[in-house]
């Protein structure tokens, strides 16, 4: 990864025309990946007074190897772990967004042969269901090979938006562009994904 001084100078945007990408257990298929939900709850203007301030909740569904599925999202405090299944953590709830540096999952890669598939999504809690507002961007950081970029700025009703589908590819990584905004919740998602889940309603 190009950096100095903690500043990123060179980065991969996933795009329509380029949605893919595979990193190499030497080049970002190892270690502790990160992968950040930032947005901008003031922009839009009048949208975004505190009263509708927008939260964003950064979360994913994984298959794990042997099977098991589950969720990891601030709602219904299921928050993963690192070092046992799912090998996926989130560090909280930001409500704020860009203000605090946004939402974070980080995922132990070392265990990638363990890991199946993760849909990672954002969904709009609270407040007005407009992505191209909220400005929502997701980056991944693999160790050893420069950031990952999406954007979430296309102009939606829904809440739930499938960001990016990682998958374990004989070893190594595939990351797919997915931003397919789905009208619903977790539930919904899980069913344009094929998890087979059963879920039921949750609050933070």
């Amino acid at each position: 990864m190009s950096s100095t001084g903690g500043v990123n100078l060179s980065k991969v945007t996933l795009t329509k025309a380029n949605p893919g990408i595979s990193l190499t257990k030497t080049a970002g298929a190892s270690g502790q990946m990160r992968v950040n939900l930032n947005w901008n709850q003031g922009k839009g203007g009048g949208m975004f007074h505190k009263s509708t301030a927008i939260d964003l909740d950064l979360g994913c569904l994984y298959e794990l190897t042997d099977g098991r599925k589950g969720v990891v999202q601030a709602l219904g405090n299921s928050f993963g772990s690192l070092t046992s299944a799912p090998y996926i953590h989130l560090d909280g709830d930001d409500r704020s967004g860009t203000s605090t540096g946004g939402e974070n999952l980080f995922i132990n890669l070392d265990h990638l042969g363990e890991i199946k598939r993760v849909i990672v999504f954002a969904f709009i809690y609270e407040g007005v269901p407009a992505w191209d507002k909220a400005d929502g961007v997701v980056t991944i950081y693999p160790q050893g090979a420069d950031p990952i970029e999406v954007r979430l700025d296309e102009h939606s009703g829904t809440r739930m938006c499938a960001v990016a589908l990682l998958t374990n590819d004989n070893g190594g990584l595939g990351i797919r562009r997915e931003v397919n905004y789905i009208n619903g919740g977790q539930r919904e998602l899980d069913a344009a994904y094929g998890w087979g889940m059963n879920w039921q309603a949750g609050r933070k």
